[in-house]
């Protein structure tokens, strides 16, 4: 009979463990264990790096929107993700990730955000698509989000998730007039759908099977749903719009299957996931070029804060 060693128990790990086996949720002031603070700090800054770097593809039709009401809503649209990025950093910061430090990674491509913002919007469609289509599966990933947890995230992913839907039932909108417009408009929105839909079938992220962090993710409450389900979830969904739409998902193996419950559908191109992630899609260069040059322009703002702020300690003292 082999006696197996017994291993001293953790007090913090396991006074973390009742927290999240209650259901109740964790705060900075709680013992957390060094990996779940690791893997909060990963996932929300790649989160905030989305929604920053995700301004881009919309600032680029602020000043070509075809109505001066649909420029209103795009700068609106632009202005929420800019303050959820911000949101974010200040929830990293609270798990003690240094703002400077995070942002220096992003901008060096060590650490990575959402790879639907490396895709280029050619045409208005595009604009709306992105707002219809990546904001749905947004939502489909960050509603659970507000059962997360960790209590500041959780929290964070309430007010957002509200902004999220309205920025997604603006796209549905700008979609729908598309598609009851001209030939020419429903032919554009198609094609839109038609280059947007595997992409955005990646959003959620790699198969479950393939997930290195899923499973410590669901053991310590981080996540509730799972990549896969997530995916599914934003399919069942969205199908039945795009036939609203009269627009036809670019998948000729789609179909509802009746014994599941669920739409079956052609699982993304994960190569072509892996090389936008490692920093080769379509507009990857530019994405960080245009962060590296506006933190560069910014220079001289952060250089007479910090004179100004010293100024105002040596007259104090």
């Amino acid at each position: 009979m082999t006696v197996l060693d017994e291993h001293p128990v953790d007090p913090v790990e396991e006074e973390f463990l009742a927290i999240i086996d209650a259901g109740e949720r964790a705060e900075p002031t709680d013992p957390l264990l060094p990996g779940y603070r690791r893997h909060l700090v990963r996932q929300i800054c790649q989160h905030a790096h989305g929604e920053v770097v995700g301004m881009q593809p919309e600032a680029n039709w602020l000043t070509r929107a075809p109505t001066l009401r649909r420029k209103a809503v795009l700068l609106a649209k632009i202005q929420d993700e800019a303050g959820h990025g911000l949101y974010l950093y200040s929830v990293a910061e609270a798990l003690g990730a240094v703002r400077e430090e995070f942002l220096a990674e992003l901008r060096d491509g060590r650490q990575k955000y959402s790879s639907i913002v490396n895709y280029p919007t050619l045409n208005w469609a595009d604009v709306m698509t992105e707002g219809w289509l990546v904001d749905g599966v947004v939502l489909a990933m960050q509603v659970p989000l507000q059962r997360c947890s960790y209590g500041p995230y959780a929290r964070a992913m309430v007010r957002i998730c509200k902004e999220e839907s309205f920025h997604q039932r603006q796209g549905f909108q700008g979609m729908l007039e598309m598609a009851r417009g001209t030939e020419e408009q429903r032919r554009m929105a198609q094609d839109a759908l038609d280059r947007f839909w595997y992409p955005v079938l990646t959003v959620p992220g790699p198969p479950d099977s393939d997930s290195p962090h899923l499973g410590n993710a669901t053991r310590w409450g981080i996540k509730s749903v799972t990549n896969d389900d997530v995916r599914q979830r934003f399919v069942d969904s969205v199908v039945p719009q795009a036939e609203f739409l009269g627009l036809r998902v670019p998948d000729d193996d789609l179909r509802w299957n009746a014994e599941r419950g669920h739409y079956d559908f052609t699982r993304p191109d994960w190569a072509e996931w892996q090389r936008v992630v490692a920093g080769h899609g379509p507009c990857n260069r530019s994405r960080l070029d245009t962060i590296v040059q506006a933190h560069e322009d910014g220079a001289w703002v952060r250089e007479a804060a910090l004179a100004h702020a010293a100024k105002r300690r040596e007259a104090a003292a």
